[in-house]
């Protein structure tokens, strides 16, 4: 799977449980009526119940400068200052967007189906923001690679 390239997101989410978020690869789109995207979290993960819990999430698709953001929040020992390095808003739903994200989508969860050991959370896009940043990062062969100008 490490040869499966993917676009690296960080997934946000705040409301009653909690605000928090995790760094991500496994998010795709579903349908774009309504606009749908699936995120899968792994069930094992402190963080999970959190985003269940809230019933909201955010996937923030990071730029290709973003590798140090991502790290944080891989990182389960920056959990608490993880939001204080960068500018964050709101759209619709109140979890946290990125306002230089190359795109956040602000997202509702309809349905949670358990598979192995992750659920894949269906959630339904109530709100968009985009930034003119320039090119896209990908996790591919355990490493960041970006994509874009610049990128070479």
């Amino acid at each position: 799977m490490s040869l499966l390239g993917a676009a690296v997101n960080v997934i946000t989410t705040d409301g009653p449980a909690g605000r928090h978020g995790i760094t991500a690869s496994a998010v795709c789109s579903v349908t774009d009526s309504p606009p749908t995207v699936l995120v899968c979290i792994n069930r094992g993960s402190g963080r999970y119940r959190l985003f269940r819990d809230n019933g909201v999430l955010c996937v923030n698709v990071l730029a290709a400068h973003h590798q140090a953001l991502s790290n944080r929040f891989a990182n389960a020992t920056e959990a608490a200052t993880r939001f204080e390095h960068d500018r964050w808003t709101v759209l619709t739903t109140g979890a946290p967007v990125l306002a230089d994200a190359g795109a956040s989508l602000d997202c509702r969860v309809g349905q949670v189906t358990d598979v192995g050991t992750h659920s894949v959370f269906f959630c339904e896009v109530v709100g968009v923001a985009t930034s003119k940043q320039a090119g896209g990062l990908v996790w591919f062969d355990r490493g960041y690679h970006p994509l874009g100008p610049g990128a070479g």
